[in-house]
């Protein structure tokens, strides 16, 4: 009995030692893991870039951050990554806000056509002052939290009929996507707009369904529409934007410190991104140029004005019947930031 006591207190005397111990141990830093979806190839400018905050956010957080970036829908079509981000089953995507317009409504003031400054400092500055944080805070509403805007390209007029100044868009036929915003846009042009997949594209151009369409310059070289075009105007009306979204739960998880870590690396790349994808558009340029299939005219300043001029009204006014009081807030925040 006295060697079966003695056993005891050693027992215990040996885990109160070990307890002592181990809390005299510093734990060991969480590790946060974000696997982030998204559609483009591994050599677009997307995914490039992506990368490139993958290794500042590691660095920064001593390796306890990890992005792991899947490209090429390899998680899914848009839809489906943007709402496995709502329920928790992915931790991130970065999508085009054209396909998030279904989710929240707000976003679509991005189709508005002239919206974003011509000028890369201005058009950051708009992104990350009162109007870009206006946007992503409508997030917040439906269930993602919003980190950053990100630049992807703008969009540009192709069409089979003479794009020789504003007047000759009347009475055109051009393919949209199916948004109310961007069939006004073409109806201030006088231009009539028919919404269709994109996968019928190529041939709704080629048999002549639609006269013309809107696109980035790498998209048309990329889905070969310089083929089937005889016209093209580098107008640059249309800003290509993505939005990088997280999942609340995982975002919250992170020390704030983590999460100021991410934000700033999201938006100190614009710069550079920027620049990889106008090399990109440039390059896309002179290959459709050189194809020579195509009419190639770039717009002035006084062209894109008078362009900007007849849609941005329009464009504006079914954007707030669309998203309502949220929209009309967040255009205020827009007129006041730019007017500045």
């Amino acid at each position: 009995m006295i060697e079966s006591t003695k056993l005891t207190r050693t027992i215990l005397g040996g885990a109160l030692f070990a307890a002592v111990s181990l809390a005299s141990i510093p734990a060991f830093a969480q590790d946060f893991v974000a696997r982030i979806g998204h559609l483009e190839s591994e050599a677009q400018s997307r995914h490039i870039f992506l990368e490139k905050v993958a290794a500042l956010v590691s660095e920064r957080t001593d390796g306890n951050v990890e992005f792991q970036i899947f490209p090429s829908s390899q998680l899914g079509n848009q839809r489906q990554m943007t709402e496995g981000v709502q329920l928790g089953t992915l931790e991130a995507t970065v999508s085009p806000a054209a396909f998030l317009g279904g989710f929240n409504p707000v976003v679509s003031v991005l189709d508005i056509p002239y919206l974003i400054p011509e000028d890369p400092e201005a058009a950051q500055a708009l992104r990350e002052g009162p109007f870009g944080q206006a946007l992503l805070e409508s997030f917040n509403r439906r269930g993602l939290v919003g980190v950053a805007l990100w630049p992807n390209g703008k969009k540009n007029f192709t069409s089979n009929r003479p794009l020789d100044d504003v007047a000759t868009f009347a009475d055109q036929k051009f393919r949209v996507m199916d948004s109310r915003i961007l069939i006004e846009q073409f109806n201030a042009l006088g231009a009539s707009a028919i919404a269709l997949p994109f996968g019928e594209l190529y041939t709704s151009l080629q048999t002549g369904v639609v006269d013309g369409e809107e696109n980035p310059l790498d998209t048309i070289l990329r889905m070969k529409f310089h083929e089937v075009q005889k016209y093209l105007v580098v107008s640059e009306h249309g800003a290509m934007e993505d939005v990088v979204l997280f999942n609340p739960l995982w975002w919250e998880s992170l020390p704030d410190e983590y999460r100021s870590i991410i934000t700033v690396a999201f938006n100190e790349v614009v710069p550079e991104l920027t620049a990889h994808k106008a090399a990109a558009v440039a390059d896309a340029l002179a290959q459709i140029e050189a194809s020579g299939n195509i009419n190639v005219r770039v717009a002035g300043p006084e062209e894109r004005a008078a362009l900007r001029d007849k849609m941005f009204e329009p464009a504006k006014a079914a954007y707030v019947a669309q998203a309502g009081d949220e929209g009309a807030a967040l255009i205020s925040i827009y007129e006041k930031q730019v007017a500045n």
